[in-house]
């Protein structure tokens, strides 16, 4: 076993880790409703996924310095040959990476299921050619006449 590629895995493991916590703030949110702190995560998101990417680099380099592939396969061979212990890093940062995956899926279908809602909202209101108000808060019901909603 090589410390180098076990400290590299355990290290990269932890960003993953790191990004699924931000992953479940981001579906907490959407799901609260507080889409205002929707810009921070994705940001906090897109520089934990340069970093996790920028990981994954060394470590791929490392299997190669052990002369095997950069590739899955090679990883797989590496921790096989390692040992118990880099057998058990590689198998947790696949199982964390794969729940990232799908947890990122999940978030990115209930941002669209989102937007959706709020284009089709959006046409709705346009689709019937006049405005909700009128100029003097008027509230246009679909008769000639408005329902004042503010008094004033």
């Amino acid at each position: 076993m090589t410390i180098s590629l076990l400290q590299r895995l355990t290290r990269e493991d932890g960003a993953v880790a790191e990004f699924l916590v931000l992953l479940n703030q981001e579906a907490d949110a959407m799901a609260q409703g507080r889409f205002m702190d929707l810009p921070l995560l994705a940001e906090h998101k897109s520089q934990l996924a340069d970093r996790i990417a920028i990981l994954r680099r060394h470590r791929e380099n490392e299997q190669m310095t052990l002369g095997y592939g950069a590739d899955r396969s090679g990883a797989e061979a590496a921790a096989t040959a390692g040992g118990p212990l880099l057998q058990d890093a590689w198998r947790k940062l696949q199982a964390n990476a794969a729940q990232a995956h799908e947890r990122n899926h999940a978030n990115g279908v209930m941002i669209h299921t989102h937007l959706d809602f709020t284009r089709q909202s959006i046409n709705f209101l346009k689709s019937a050619g006049r405005p909700l108000y009128g100029p003097d808060g008027s509230h246009y019901s679909g008769s000639a006449s408005g329902n004042r909603l503010a008094m004033g």
